[in-house]
């Protein structure tokens, strides 16, 4: 059965062994987010949204411009401050295109950046207009499945999740409408192994 998970060459990178590896520090991914979600910024913007040293982050941004996951914005930039944007709006990988102690590492870091974001999300929960207030959920579903069942219900997820404006600055985004972020994370419930 195919991934329902398909990239699109033109928007989309898919992530080699080598280009992996570029992703595995914990605060890249969150560096990479940041830039697909606000914008382009600077390194100490980046900081400062991200609660880390100016120092840390310009040092992140140069790997992530290395690996090709960010460029320069140059048309913002000026002598005293670079401006990056990132590369590609989305970011695809295969677990079987790279071994596992890199795998598990790029994994633990995009769960650390989904588990920043929930946080920071519960920290605005009480500062939020009342319409916006019960627009979310933290849930967990259990289900038995098999692989196959697991893969339809991801292809299924998917086609909801990609039948609304994909991503900001859609042009026929009504005013009110906000960035709202859904991960997707299924997987073997951990201790539940298969012999």
């Amino acid at each position: 059965m195919a991934t329902p998970l398909e990239p699109d060459p033109r928007r989309d990178v898919v992530l080699d062994a080598t280009t992996l590896k570029a992703l595995t520090h914990p605060l890249r991914p969150r560096i990479l987010s940041a830039l697909r979600l606000h914008g382009p910024a600077t390194a100490s913007r980046l900081a400062a949204h991200l609660g880390v040293n100016t120092g840390a982050t310009s040092y992140h941004v140069r790997q992530l411009a290395e690996a090709g996951f960010v460029v320069e914005a140059s048309e913002m930039g000026n002598a005293r401050d670079r401006w990056w944007r990132a590369a590609h709006a989305r970011t695809y990988f295969d677990t079987h295109d790279a071994d596992q102690e890199t795998s598990a590492a790029y994994l633990s870091a995009v769960a650390a950046g989904y588990a920043d974001n929930a946080q920071r999300a519960i920290a605005e929960i009480a500062t939020l207009p009342p319409e916006w207030e019960d627009a979310g959920t933290f849930s967990n579903f259990t289900l038995r499945l098999t692989p196959d069942e697991t893969v339809a219900l991801m292809a299924d997820l998917t086609k909801v999740i990609r039948s609304y404006r994909p991503h900001q600055g859609t042009v026929d985004a009504p005013a009110d409408a906000r960035p709202v972020s859904v991960n997707l994370e299924v997987f073997l419930a951990p201790g539940m192994s298969p012999e």
